[in-house]
């Protein structure tokens, strides 16, 4: 080993490291902050859930890209709970379906959301960035990619809990994609937390591990950024 080498984080410390990405998660983004302390208006709720459809449908396409690019059986037969847990199954409709009963909700036509008409490009661009690098990359770096999950549970929880007393006039039988997703976020990053840990042995592919997490934190984050753009500007036209 070289002099100016660095030495490998202990697991415990890589961990340590990959939970303080979460300092820029996209809760501390203005205006999911605004979101949280009931600040927005019926329009910039109604543009951001339109805007985070395109998010969910995109999601399982991902993960089959990620199974696609894995030999690994065991790992294909864990990850796959994801896709199904998006798509859904007869009888238990999945991810997909409870977000657009969320956006009916908020006030939303089903077709108005699933026509996909009010994605913004930003928000277009951000997410096929993250399916591509999904594709393209190394499927243990696309694994990897998933843990922004670390920090999902916090999120999910904070809209249960304020939502309802800041938004009144959203239906709460909507709140059943958040209520689904504190489990299973935990459960996956179970699963993915555990795999990155092990893989990346060095310092050199720990730090590269950071930045993966870096990059789908930025996907999510501008994301948000487009959102604010324009619907702090604008309400969001039918």
């Amino acid at each position: 080993m070289g002099v100016t080498e660095k030495l490998p984080w202990s697991k415990e410390e890589f961990e340590r490291q990959l939970r303080a990405k979460g300092d820029r998660y996209h809760i501390y983004h203005p205006y999911q902050v605004a979101m949280n302390n009931g600040k927005l208006n019926r329009e910039q709720i109604q543009g951001w859930v339109c805007n985070r459809f395109y998010y969910q449908i995109c999601i399982p396409i991902k993960d089959a890209a990620i199974l696609s690019n894995c030999p690994d059986r065991d790992v294909r037969r864990e990850w796959i709970q994801r896709i199904i847990d998006h798509d859904g199954t007869k009888g238990d409709e999945g991810g997909i379906e409870a977000w657009t009963r969320l956006g009916e909700a908020v006030g939303l036509k089903r077709e108005e959301i699933t026509s996909l008409k009010h994605v913004l490009p930003g928000v277009r661009f951000a997410v096929d960035a993250y399916v591509n690098f999904a594709r393209s990359r190394p499927w243990q770096e696309a694994v990897t990619s998933s843990l922004t999950e670390l920090f999902a549970p916090e999120i999910h929880k904070s809209r249960l809990e304020n939502w309802p007393q800041h938004y009144p006039w959203i239906d709460q039988e909507g709140y059943q994609y958040f209520r689904n997703r504190l489990a299973q976020a935990r459960r996956d990053v179970k699963f993915a937390l555990g795999f990155t840990l092990d893989h990346y042995k060095t310092r050199e592919q720990q730090e590269r591990a950071l930045e993966i997490l870096q990059f789908k934190l930025d996907v999510l984050w501008t994301m948000v950024d487009a959102m604010q753009i324009n619907y702090c500007k604008a309400g969001i036209k039918s």
